[in-house]
C-alpha cells in the first residue's frame, strides 16, 4: 500500500534510499501498474525509476498476461475518464479531459481514447499521462464549407495504422434527409500528433477525402488492423436498390483510401434476399483481432456472432459464425430500448466482456449465462491496451 500521511511518506523515502537499486527494480515489477503508480509519491529516487522508460518497458512484459483494463465515462461525472478494471475497480482517474455532458468515449482498443461529441469537439487523451490533444474544429483547406455547414451531425472514429504505428481520425458531417436529394456526407482524416497541444497544434489540418459512394450508418465505424468498417445507412432500406442491411463499407486509414464492399453473411447465405430485416439488429466489432458482425434476435433471444475469417474472397468474404449466445436471461432485465447488446473483448478464458443499458457483463460462453461488473452506470466505454507507466 502506498504512504499515505506525511509522517508515513519521510519514513518511506529515508528508507527507500537504502534499498539496493537492483532490488527495488525486482520488487516493483512484482506489482500491478494500479499499486506502481500510487508508489510515485513515495520518493524522487522512486518515481524516476517508475518513470524511467526501460522500467516502463519491463513492467509491462513482466505484466502482458494480467486483467484487461477499460476506460469509462460515468453518468454522475461528465469530466472525467477513467480506468477501471474487469471487476469494475477504478484504477485510476483522469480528472478534467471528458469534456461536457454530450460527449463520449469513442468505442476503441487501443493504448490512447478518443473523446468526442457535439459541436465539432473531439480530443485524443493519453490516460497516463492525462495529456489532452484538441483536433482543429474547422474544416480542411480546400473543403466546401457551405456544404459542411448544412449538415447536421459530426461523427468521428481513431484507429491506429499497422505499418507505421500513426493514429488517425476519421470525421464525417452527415446530413440524412428525408427528401430526395437532401442526404449528404462529407469525409475528412487527421494524422494524430505524438504529442499533446491545444486546439489547432501547429501545423495539423484536416484532409478532405472523396466518399465511398455510398450513405454510411454514422455510429457503426469499427477499426480491425488500420482498416475501418462500416454499415450501410438504414436510407437504402425501402429504395428497393439491391443495398441490403449487412452490406459493409470500409476504409483504409493508411492508404487513406476506401477499400471494396463487403457483403455480409446474412444476406449472402439467403441469396440477397433478406424481407422485413431489422437493421437494428445488427452491429460490427472488432474481437480478437477479427471483423465480427454481431446479429440480435428477440424471437428466440439470441446473438449470433459471425467472424470474417477471410476478407479476400469476392464480394462477400468469407464468414463463420463462431457462436450463438442465449440472451434471454438479460435482455428481459434491460429496457426495450435498451437492449441491444455490444460485444466488446473475448477474455484469454473465452468468456465475452459485452455491453448493454449502460452496464458490463461478462457472458460464460460454454454456459450462457451472464454475470454484472459491478460499477456505477456508464456513459460510454472503451478497451484500453496502453501502459499506465509509459509516458509516450
Amino acid at each position: 500500500m502506498a504512504p499515505t500521511t506525511r509522517r508515513m511518506r519521510a519514513r518511506a523515502a529515508a528508507s527507500g534510499d537504502r534499498i539496493p537499486p537492483d532490488a527495488l527494480f525486482e520488487a516493483l515489477l512484482c506489482l500491478p501498474a494500479r499499486d506502481v503508480c500510487r508508489l510515485r509519491c513515495v520518493c524522487r529516487s522512486w518515481r524516476d525509476l517508475i518513470r524511467d522508460p526501460v522500467f516502463a518497458a519491463a513492467h509491462a512484459d513482466a505484466h502482458r498476461g494480467d486483467p484487461p483494463l477499460f476506460l469509462a465515462k460515468f453518468l454522475d461525472d461528465k469530466t472525467s475518464v477513467y480506468v477501471v478494471d474487469l471487476s469494475g475497480a477504478v484504477v485510476k482517474r483522469v480528472a478534467g479531459t471528458g469534456g461536457g455532458p454530450y460527449q463520449q468515449l469513442l468505442p476503441t482498443r487501443l493504448g490512447i481514447a478518443c473523446v468526442a461529441g457535439d459541436r465539432n469537439r473531439c480530443g485524443v487523451l493519453n490516460p497516463a499521462t492525462g495529456a489532452l490533444q484538441s483536433l482543429p474544429r474547422n474544416t480542411a483547406p480546400d473543403e466546401n464549407a457551405h456544404l459542411v455547414s448544412l449538415v447536421t451531425s459530426t461523427f468521428f472514429t481513431l484507429g491506429r495504422v499497422a505499418a507505421t504505428g500513426e493514429h488517425k481520425v476519421l470525421r464525417m458531417f452527415s446530413s440524412i434527409g428525408l427528401r430526395s436529394g437532401s442526404s449528404r456526407q462529407v469525409f475528412e482524416v487527421i494524422t494524430v500528433s505524438s504529442t499533446s497541444g491545444g486546439e489547432g497544434h501547429g501545423a495539423q489540418q484536416w484532409r478532405r477525402l472523396q466518399g465511398p459512394g455510398l450513405f454510411i450508418e454514422e455510429c457503426s465505424g469499427t477499426v480491425v488492423d488500420g482498416v475501418v468498417y462500416f454499415m450501410t445507412s438504414s436510407l437504402y432500406d425501402d429504395l428497393g436498390c439491391g443495398i441490403r442491411p449487412d452490406y459493409i463499407v470500409s476504409f483504409d486509414l493508411g492508404r487513406e483510401e476506401w477499400g471494396r464492399d463487403i457483403r455480409g453473411p446474412i444476406s449472402s447465405s439467403a441469396g440477397g434476399f433478406m424481407p422485413h430485416f431489422n437493421r437494428n439488429r445488427l452491429a460490427l466489432a472488432e474481437l480478437s483481432g477479427y471483423l465480427v458482425l454481431a446479429e440480435q434476435d428477440r424471437r428466440p433471444f439470441t446473438l449470433d456472432l459471425w467472424y470474417l475469417v477471410d476478407s479476400g474472397r469476392g464480394v462477400s468474404g468469407v464468414w463463420a459464425k463462431q457462436y450463438r449466445i442465449r440472451t434471454r436471461w438479460l435482455v428481459v432485465r434491460l429496457p426495450d430500448d435498451e437492449d441491444h447488446l455490444k460485444p466488446l473483448l473475448v477474455l484469454d478464458d473465452g468468456r465475452l466482456v459485452v455491453y448493454a443499458d449502460g452496464r458490463m457483463f461478462i457472458c460464460d460462453l460454454k454456459t450462457n449465462s451472464f454475470k454484472l461488473i459491478h460499477m456505477k452506470r456508464l456513459d460510454s466505454v472503451a478497451v484500453y491496451t496502453g501502459n499506465l507507466l509509459c509516458l509516450e
